[in-house]
């Protein structure tokens, strides 16, 4: 047992955590679990959240969490089970993408025209 009043402090503090995190990771079981028990978008989405919270929280190093996000895409392949949401956000980056691209294009021969009338005058 700690002596000192700040170990004794560190000692509570550190089981408290010990505790959340045991919480957050059972999480991330049951969610994978309820997932394989039954499989649908919704316990899908709940999965990868509890996945990426744990993430955010540095419980889980990235590549563990990305390791898990594959095994629960396989199961929803095998299940033909497919994000929506993930489907709409692609499709919406990909046509602001194609619009942004010319623009950059216009600037870039702007300067190139600036620069050419700079050099003749």
């Amino acid at each position: 047992m700690p002596i000192i009043k700040s170990a004794k402090k560190a000692a509570r503090q550190a089981e408290k955590r010990t505790k959340h995190n045991a919480e957050i990771k059972k999480a991330i079981k049951a969610a994978f679990k309820e997932f394989e028990k039954n499989p649908s978008t919704k316990t899908l989405a709940k999965a990868q959240s509890e996945i990426d919270k744990a993430v955010k929280k540095d419980l889980l190093d990235k590549n563990t969490a990305s390791r898990r996000k594959a095994k629960l895409h396989e199961l929803a392949k095998k299940a033909n089970v497919k994000l929506e949401k993930l489907a709409k956000k692609v499709e919406a980056k990909k046509t602001t993408a194609k619009k942004a691209a010319p623009a950059k294009a216009t600037k870039a021969e702007a300067k190139k025209t600036q620069s050419k009338a700079k050099k003749t005058a």
